[in-house]
């Protein structure tokens, strides 16, 4: 389903049960949903996508910040070829390098090594992708990766849709230019705000894209989106203090020193790690004022919630990925039945 221009995806924090995750992608498909993404996060998202792809038929299907490095590229272009395969074509392979701000990385020499080996990353990939299709010889040499043989025997052969779509996720600037160059999409941090995407993000995609001499539409800027809703005001006020939980667990990653920087947040950051030290999490959330849920999250009545993604989102993302997990897996049918 569609909000105005806007795709709508939901994006699932996977639970142990890859099952139920794969049930969770077959309600949002009943619904309507453009695209049903799993993060790699507490768990592995290609099982539950894999159960997914044979249980569904329409929605996209893709994984979202799938760590790289600690995969070879062999390994992930492999499991990327199987879920292609088995879901016809739906399955899109969002892939996270680890990279970090260029706050935390003086001189950005850390930074432009991992963006090099992120680049020959895609590149390799690709290589394997096109002699897994073709049964062309696969020469494939980098600084980082080096791929020269691939026998017969592990060739799984050609597929019907073969040009698997690559999103890169990360909120570093650099990332987004690699992004435009390189890739299908680029996936924003869930720690962002409108005037962060806006002036921030979207014109380092356009950079990358110019570059490489693409367009604007030959690359998608998905955002994915804290919801907080509720049926009454207790349910509100749990929703508000869940998303504030984790906006302050998003805060604390190395990775969001750049917003974090953009918004003025040092702070919160500073007294965030001082409880972390002393292991007092339940007071992680009070760090988070109203002021900034409301910048970061969505808050609305049910029947308002697709009124304000439209208007803090339209004109500056192509999609947005609600984020759901099993505590708040009513959304996906609130989102769509208000």
């Amino acid at each position: 389903m569609t909000i105005g221009s806007l795709k709508l995806d939901i994006l699932l924090y996977p639970s142990k049960n890859f099952c139920a995750d794969a049930d969770l992608i077959g309600r949002a498909e009943s619904l309507g949903y453009d695209a049903a993404w799993i993060a790699d996060s507490g768990g592995n998202p290609f099982f539950a996508l894999t159960i997914a792809a044979a249980e569904t038929q329409r929605i996209g299907l893709g994984a979202w910040s799938a760590h790289a490095f600690p995969r070879s590229p062999m390994v992930t272009a492999q499991i990327a070829w199987d879920l292609a395969r088995q879901s016809a074509g739906r399955f899109v392979l969002g892939l996270d390098s680890g990279l970090r701000s260029r706050v935390d990385s003086p001189g950005g020499t850390e930074s432009q090594s991992q963006l090099g080996r992120m680049r020959e990353y895609i590149e390799s990939l690709r290589a394997i992708w096109d002699t897994f299709q073709t049964d062309a010889r696969l020469r494939f040499r980098g600084e980082h990766y080096t791929f020269r043989l691939m026998a017969p025997f592990f060739n799984p052969g050609p597929i019907d849709q073969p040009d698997i779509p690559i999103f890169l996720t990360g909120a570093d600037s650099t990332l987004g230019r690699l992004a435009g160059e390189l890739c299908q999409g680029w996936a924003a941090p869930a720690l962002h705000t409108q005037s962060y995407l806006s002036n921030e993000l979207l014109p380092a995609l356009v950079s990358g894209l110019k570059s490489a001499e693409r367009e604007r539409l030959d690359v998608e800027l998905a955002a994915p989106v804290i919801v907080v809703s509720g049926q009454d005001e207790a349910e509100l006020q749990r929703a508000k203090h869940a998303a504030k939980r984790q906006i302050a667990n998003l805060a604390r990653s190395p990775a969001n020193r750049g917003i974090i920087s953009y918004l003025g947040w040092e702070e919160t950051v500073d007294e965030l790690k001082a409880i972390a030290t002393s292991k007092r999490w339940e007071m992680m959330p009070n760090t988070i004022t109203d002021d900034a849920l409301s910048e970061v999250a969505i808050i609305a009545e049910p029947q308002d919630i697709r009124a304000r993604i439209q208007e803090r989102y339209a004109g500056v993302v192509d999609r947005v990925c609600v984020c759901v997990g099993r505590e708040n897996a009513g959304l996906i049918e609130t989102i769509m039945s208000a």
